[in-house]
């Protein structure tokens, strides 16, 4: 087993817009004539989709959550983040992220999105930060059924880069998750992956508690020793 592709999570790794979305949730509660509690935002919404969060939100409030009614609400959320996100000059993404990125190139492993988020705002966000054309492949929330934890959307990962790449024949076992949260973890290890960690939501410590590999900063990552780790479980 070598490792043979790269998987990352979108929010709380490559842009830091967690404070965002729990304003702009905040705000959506608000517009339904509920209030919001901030402490639920970390409890409930972390790591996983809009979908999943907002209608938890909801049905702990006693709102009756029919498709129609969340798909509105989705979109409208969608609508505001795309909004803010244009009228910021320069996003916040992380220190480290482009030099890793451009590492994985030179070692020739494709990468993946594999998101909660709504594809157009990971599509949005991607072409303003020039990365756009480094990931072979999008999962985003407004695609799968199932939020992480679930392992759906590292499994479809998985199938949609041997889909794009003739001949890749790729296996979850071969790949690495970038995570920020314990939802994408447990999601990325029940897909049967190794997963780094990266303490940009919870501290170092818990990260080390649940991923592979915990890192404080992209530049934390070894991808040298990351591959000879996945060489030497092959052997195993």
């Amino acid at each position: 087993m070598s490792l043979r592709a790269i998987l990352f999570d979108f929010n709380g790794v490559i842009i830091n817009d967690e404070p965002l979305h729990q304003r702009l949730l905040e705000k959506l509660l608000v517009e339904e004539n509920l209030r919001p509690k901030p402490e639920e935002y970390r409890e409930i919404c972390v790591g996983r989709s809009d979908r999943a969060c907002i209608r938890e939100l909801l049905s702990r409030r006693g709102r009756i959550v029919t498709d129609t009614y969340l798909d509105e609400l989705v979109a409208r959320k969608s609508r505001y983040y795309q909004l803010q996100i244009e009228e910021i000059e320069k996003l916040p993404s992380y220190p480290g992220l482009e030099d890793l990125i451009f590492q994985i190139r030179a070692a020739q492993l494709p990468m993946a999105i594999v998101s909660g988020a709504v594809r157009a705002e990971i599509e949005t966000v991607l072409a303003r930060l020039n990365l756009a054309d480094y990931f072979k492949v999008i999962v985003a929330g407004d695609e799968i059924a199932a939020s992480k934890p679930e392992p759906d959307g590292y499994l479809l990962g998985v199938q949609r880069l041997n889909e794009a790449i003739s001949g890749l024949n790729l296996q979850p076992s071969e790949c690495l998750a970038i995570e920020d949260t314990f939802a994408g973890i447990e999601a990325a290890k029940r897909a049967g992956m190794q997963v780094v960690g990266i303490a940009n939501t919870y501290p170092f410590h818990m990260m080390q508690r649940r991923a592979n590999w915990a890192i404080d900063y992209f530049n934390d990552l070894d991808l040298d020793y990351v591959r000879r780790v996945f060489s030497k479980l092959a052997a195993a």
